[in-house]
């Protein structure tokens, strides 16, 4: 019944955990790797996954190609670095034979320095099951399945290994800013220097308005990093502009 997509690249430290959160729950695991240099492949072969290669579409077409090998009635899509709580596989399970529901929500919980977040990004309710051919993913960067018909939600978490360290969650903050620059830039978006001054404050400033505050050291921490990434991205964005109304490299 319940067909379980990944999409991978170097997920060699990730992909056994989720691989083995679904095992008592998937008919089939499917693993589409865009080209890892690592044991990704091998590792999840040999826990009985079929796995494909696909050259990277982007993350909504990558998703969406792995969600049209799935042979079951219902897909659940992950990421590598995410795995299904007891609770939520039981849950999937109950909601797949009552049947009720065309798509379900599912609350995702960051692992972050040493523990669970409770109040950073959480709750983080994300659809991720749904009937086959009711879901497809839309977006560039930050990609989300819209689904036909009724969405429900499900009990129980599913647990998010995002960042490896600090130095990892810092490469990656630059990179998804100067890719969320990108979109914007194609987009039409201007530069204003109000975003740039303003904007960085306030991202910050919402990590802790929204209850953060009460996970303590590590909320101070994502809410710099988070007013670090919005001042990039509109500086990334700034640069852009530039280097077309100048037509050449700036720093030559």
């Amino acid at each position: 019944m319940l067909s379980i997509a990944v999409i991978t690249k170097n997920e060699e430290i990730n992909i056994g955990r989720c691989i083995s959160s679904v095992r008592d729950i998937a008919d089939e695991v499917i693993v589409v790797d865009s080209g890892s240099s690592d044991r990704t492949i091998e590792i999840a072969r040999d826990m009985g996954a079929k796995v494909y290669h696909q050259d990277w579409l982007g993350f909504s077409g990558q998703k969406n190609f792995a969600a049209s090998l799935a042979g079951m009635d219902y897909i659940l899509m992950l990421d590598a670095d995410e795995e299904v709580s007891q609770e939520l596989g039981n849950s999937i399970l109950e909601a797949i034979q009552a049947g009720q529901f065309d798509g379900w929500e599912i609350n995702r919980r960051t692992y972050y320095l040493g523990g669970f977040l409770d109040h950073v990004w959480h709750p983080e309710w994300r659809l991720r099951l749904f009937r086959k051919g009711k879901g497809v993913f839309e977006g560039e960067l930050h990609e989300k399945v819209i689904c036909e018909g009724k969405i429900g939600r499900l009990r129980g978490d599913l647990h998010h290994y995002s960042y490896k360290s600090l130095q990892d969650q810092i490469l990656r903050l630059v990179r998804y800013a100067e890719q969320s620059a990108v979109i914007m830039h194609k987009e039409g978006r201007k530069f204003r220097f109000i975003n740039l001054f303003f904007n960085p404050g306030w991202a910050f400033a919402k990590v802790l308005i929204r209850g953060g505050f009460l996970d303590g050291y590590r909320c101070f921490i994502i809410a710099v990093f988070e007013g670090i990434y919005t001042f990039l991205k509109y500086a990334f964005l700034l640069e852009k502009e530039l280097k077309k109304k100048q037509g050449k490299n700036l720093w030559q």
